[in-house]
């Protein structure tokens, strides 16, 4: 008889179809030193990653649905990662041309910021090109709300810079905006957490759970700047609600993604280049262009240097491919599309 309910984990048919009828499968919540805590129907167990068998090149992740089998020494291993949906990925800050998987088959990819400093626009305009990029819903949220100084002119920085995400503000105070929040991890649904140390994502998974799950720290007071507190992806369920996966805060933003996700953070700029008078304009000083002038400077000049960055992965992963088809083992990650 089982124990757990892996629906609850997102479990579904399709999932079931991608695996065989007698293999064990279950959901990775946290990857730390090599090993997986794998939550199945049968209990959680702590697996090794065996990536010698089925597995092949695929590093699991947090998130991740798994095939178990027992291992040497006693031990569960993970002999096979079941096929991805919506994943969530950075460029690896310590390659060049490499993607680090922060969580996998995530619904919801939530954006932290808290109201105690600034919002830089060039690093939430990174956060929605990767969120795009997976196929989550992005969403942002404000924290520390009962710090009202910053409110109004976050929130309208987060609109004037993504329309149409969604924008909640949520304090401890009172638990102030936790039950939107709530919505937003339906039942068989992931939400993963993104953003700076001292954003307060543990804090808010505390809120969510209405118990002291996850440690917390103090902010310095000279510069609102926090201490990774988290130090694993871990995912967690909600009681009647989704899963959730607490992420250590993240310094770099390097972006892996594909060029349609650029142009829908960027959509105003897109809009606007319909009109110019070449078609490969670059926005910069060419003659008849539409968006010189309209757009905010700043703003033109961090999509440039995203795009930049992005073309150059282009380049040096068609680089990488070529050097790979000469012998050595595929890419991580399938190939990307230009427009």
């Amino acid at each position: 008889m089982s124990l757990i309910d892996l629906s609850a984990y997102g479990w579904d048919a399709a999932w079931a179809a991608s695996a065989d009828d007698s293999a064990r499968c279950g959901r990775i919540t946290r990857v730390d030193r090599g090993e997986c805590d794998v939550v199945t129907s049968d209990g959680v167990v702590r697996a090794i990653s065996d990536s010698t068998r089925s597995q092949g090149a695929i590093a699991p992740a947090t998130g991740d649905w798994v095939v178990v089998e027992p291992g040497p020494d006693d031990k569960v291993a993970i002999v096979r990662v079941l096929p991805r949906r919506h994943t969530l990925a950075r460029r690896d800050p310590s390659e060049q041309i490499v993607d680090q998987v922060l969580v996998a088959n995530v619904d919801v990819v939530a954006f932290v910021h808290g109201l105690d400093r600034p919002l830089p626009p060039g690093r939430l305009e990174r956060f929605l090109v990767l969120a795009w990029d997976s196929g989550a819903q992005p969403v942002v949220i404000l924290t520390k709300a009962d710090r009202t100084e910053l409110l109004r002119e976050i929130t309208l920085v987060v609109e004037a810079t993504s329309p149409g995400v969604p924008v909640l503000a949520t304090s401890r105070v009172d638990d102030f905006g936790i039950d939107a929040v709530l919505q937003l991890v339906a039942p068989r649904t992931t939400c993963a957490l993104v953003g700076a140390s001292g954003a307060g994502k543990s804090t808010l998974v505390n809120l969510l759970l209405g118990h002291e799950r996850l440690a917390t720290k103090e902010v310095r007071a000279r510069d609102s700047k926090g201490r990774h507190t988290t130090v694993a992806r871990e995912l967690i369920l909600l009681p009647g609600a989704g899963a959730l996966v607490d992420t250590p805060g993240i310094r770099s933003v390097g972006v892996w993604a594909d060029e349609a996700a650029l142009d829908r953070v960027f959509s105003d700029v897109i809009e606007l280049s319909a009109n110019c008078r070449f078609a490969d304009c670059a926005h910069d000083r060419e003659p008849g262009c539409a968006v010189l002038g309209v757009v905010p400077g700043a703003r033109l000049a961090r999509y440039r240097a995203l795009r930049q960055e992005i073309d150059e992965m282009f380049t040096r992963e068609e680089e990488r491919a070529r050097l790979l088809s000469r012998g050595a083992t595929g890419p991580r990650r399938g190939p990307r599309h230009r427009r």
